[in-house]
């Protein structure tokens, strides 16, 4: 068997990739699905969808290669966390849609919690801040927005998952009802501190313990593929929230060591060790992959809108054709003169937490044309990463000497090098910058004994790409002062009375 399979269910994208023993990519392939905004702030995924297209990835890539499912020696599946789905134990049809990480429905139920005192319970249990970004109130707002949901879950007939429990579920024929450690640290409903679902948490969001699936660690034989649609018997042995997949695809292994990838958002993880510990600066605490089979933490800062800003752009705006055109678009211009775009299109994440932000774009001029904007565009995922990395360096008091980098906008060089100039700190690139997915073959591969050991892994990292800071700092500085200003502006718009 000589080959890995990764599966990466992405918040708007499904694909497939067969690694080879080297860690290069054989073959991909990737199906778009629907997003659906029933309303203001809401987002949602068809579970179905998400599924067939996850399974139709996987026959296409398995036939680009020519391979058959016994050339397989494992799975490896990592997906957009916080998504949440519930569905029938019995028909295994879903209650209603998934419920999008970036969804926003339940801003107000989020506030109540706090104006009842809950915010330390929670973090001190979870290590996460309370938002909607969190799985735990969008199973609540199922449960009580449903017909008949609440009643079903009591008595036992309903389900709870991650895209990662939906997708086993499936792919086992209802066999196995499993997450892994690093989703289950994504609920609010998970003691990160004794690794156990938390009945006082389950309480205080009223989520019947019956729901929830089984928590097994990342690198770990779960079961048999039992589909027949292309996949054979091939074993699933390992799971992993995407970002924690790509701290481990980028073989990031000691405290201090940060990745950041560049998605639909962007997040931003440093490994802090063993010990349980909070931040200061309003980040969140997170559960890494294990290969030990204990706890081991990051701190870890969220931006909600990273490419999908892009996207906004080709599909709002249509000022591009594809995503990839924005880097030529932007080059039309040598800078934004002062434009700035705030994509608080979903509200902001770290480090401040801002449900009612609203989106901005300000700077106009009469000289203002689409390249201003599309580089403002690209600028504001640049900002929002230095944002983050400002905080993370002040709250471990050891500041990142380089940040590694992945996912799909990290291929743009202009981005890449406004990141260097912003954080005045190289940015390394690694030649397969799909490191979510190779971090799924790596866990996956290392359970089966496809790699012998973690030090076999990490003699396969290259040298990659690396973008030096060129900017002046006080131009830097000065740049990150516009945007701060702009940020204020945006900030708490939708609240009640503006």
């Amino acid at each position: 068997m000589t080959f890995i399979l990764a599966l990466d269910q992405g918040t708007t994208s499904s694909r497939a990739i067969l690694f080879t023993r080297d860690g290069k990519i054989q073959a991909q392939a990737r199906q778009e699905f629907k997003q659906i905004y029933p309303s203001s702030g809401w987002v949602e995924h068809d579970p179905f969808d998400i599924l067939t297209s996850q399974l139709s990835a996987t026959v296409e890539v398995l036939g680009r290669a020519g391979v058959r499912p016994r050339d397989v020696a494992a799975a490896g599946i990592t997906n957009q966390r916080e998504t949440t789905i519930v569905w029938d134990r019995e028909t295994g049809k879903p209650v209603y849609n998934a419920i999008v990480w970036q969804d926003r429905r339940t801003a107000e139920a989020c506030d109540k919690l706090k104006q009842a005192g809950a915010c330390d319970t929670i973090r001190n249990k979870t290590g996460l801040l309370i938002d909607p970004y969190f799985s735990g109130t969008k199973i609540a707002w199922i449960l009580d927005n449903v017909t008949g949901a609440r009643e079903r879950a009591e008595a036992g007939k309903l389900a709870f998952g991650t895209v990662d429990s939906w997708l086993i579920w499936n792919l086992t024929s209802g066999k196995k009802h499993v997450t892994d450690q690093t989703n289950a640290s994504r609920t609010l409903l998970y003691n990160i501190v004794e690794g156990k679902w938390d009945a006082d948490l389950l309480k205080l969001l009223r989520v019947p313990e019956s729901m929830m699936p089984e928590v097994v660690w990342s690198s770990e034989k779960i079961g048999a593929v039992t589909t027949t649609l292309g996949l054979g018997s091939v074993e699933i042995a390992g799971i992993a929230g995407d970002q924690q997949a790509a701290v481990f695809g980028q073989l990031c292994r000691n405290p201090g060591d940060a990745k950041n990838t560049y998605g639909t958002g962007c997040f931003l993880l440093q490994l802090i060790g063993d010990k349980f510990a909070l931040s200061q600066k309003r980040l969140i605490t997170t559960v890494t992959c294990s290969l030990d089979k204990k706890l081991e933490y990051a701190f870890e800062g969220s931006v909600f809108i990273g490419g999908a800003v892009v996207q906004w752009l080709r599909d709002n705006l249509r000022l591009i054709h594809a995503s990839a055109d924005v880097e030529a678009l932007a080059a039309t211009v040598e800078s934004s003169e002062g434009v700035v775009l705030v994509p608080a299109f979903v509200g902001l994440g770290a480090p401040h937490w801002d449900p009612h932000a609203s989106g901005l774009l300000i700077g106009l001029r009469r000289s203002t044309h689409p390249g201003h904007i599309a580089r403002a565009a690209l600028e504001s995922i640049s900002f929002q990463v230095a944002d983050v990395l400002e905080a993370m360096n002040a709250d471990t008091q050891a500041p990142c000497q380089e940040l590694r980098v992945d996912g799909g906008a990290s291929a743009n060089n202009m981005l890449m090098q406004f990141q260097a100039d912003l954080l005045g700190i190289p940015v390394v690139r690694p030649e397969v910058i799909e490191t979510t997915a190779l971090g799924a073959a790596y866990l996956s591969g290392l359970a089966t004994g496809f790699w012998s050991s973690p030090e076999e892994i990490w003699k396969l990292r290259d040298a990659g790409n690396r973008f030096e800071p060129t900017m002046p700092r006080e131009q830097a500085v000065q740049a990150r002062e516009r945007w701060k200003n702009a940020v204020g502006r945006a900030r708490h718009w939708w609240e009640e009375g503006r």
